[in-house]
């Protein structure tokens, strides 16, 4: 039988769920800011190599959000347009609640939910997890990247004297003409970046032409490069 959860005990169910999947975890959640003690069981999970969901339908992920999932090699991030249900599931439980995976609802609003048990409420298991998995169909996978933490840095970022005459690559991409997907696979054609566990690094050959790695306190790394670069 479903059982009722107030803020506290869908917060409490929410970490045992997490904590409890052994096979697969699926996180639906319209606003996405994790809190420290979310995160630090997501790390668990992903180390544990246990297949993470993660759909979220607002589009204005932090930097620092997008740096942290980006580390996350068992993690997948979907978006979904006009998402507003919040539904949390392993395989055993699922929660369907007002609450979203956001730091400041888990601390701050008045929440209700309900704990179904698969063991207990086989058909409405069932129910939620065929809509949860239909919610992943339609949503569109993120490729998360450190250019996508670039597009939020580029207009923030201090630069010292020496960057003053150079482009971020999203920037160098719209001087271009190109997609910054489009741009980065020149990059890495041309020898100026190379691709190392599923991320980019700039080379010897990067750096000879004038291109920077750099790394922001607050929105991450980026890369600069000479507005004449030559691809």
């Amino acid at each position: 039988m479903a059982k009722f959860l107030n803020t506290s005990a869908t917060n409490y169910f929410l970490e045992e769920l997490i904590k409890g999947a052994k096979d697969r975890l699926f996180l639906i959640s319209p606003f996405l800011r994790l809190n420290e003690r979310i995160k630090e069981l997501l790390e668990d999970k992903n180390r544990l190599k246990i297949d993470v969901r993660v759909v979220y339908g607002k589009s204005e992920l932090q930097p620092e959000e997008i740096k942290w999932l980006k580390e996350l090699t068992y993690l997948r991030t979907s978006f979904c347009k006009n998402l507003h249900a919040k539904c949390y599931l392993n395989e055993e439980i699922c929660i369907i609640t007002s609450l979203n995976l956001y730091e400041f609802s888990q601390v701050n609003n008045n929440e209700m939910g309900v704990l179904i048990r698969r063991s207990e409420d086989q058909e409405l298991y069932k129910d939620a997890y065929e809509e949860a998995q239909r919610i992943i169909r339609i949503s569109d996978e993120i490729r998360i990247s450190v250019e996508t933490v670039e597009k939020d840095a580029e207009t923030n970022v201090e630069t010292d004297d020496s960057a003053h005459d150079k482009l971020t690559t999203s920037k160098l991409a719209q001087k271009i003409g190109v997609k910054t997907s489009e741009l980065m696979e020149r990059l890495v054609t041309s020898g100026y970046l190379e691709i190392r566990d599923g991320k980019n690094y700039i080379t010897a050959k990067g750096k000879e032409a004038g291109g920077e790695f750099r790394m922001s306190p607050k929105y991450g790394p980026y890369f600069l490069w000479p507005e004449t670069l030559s691809l």
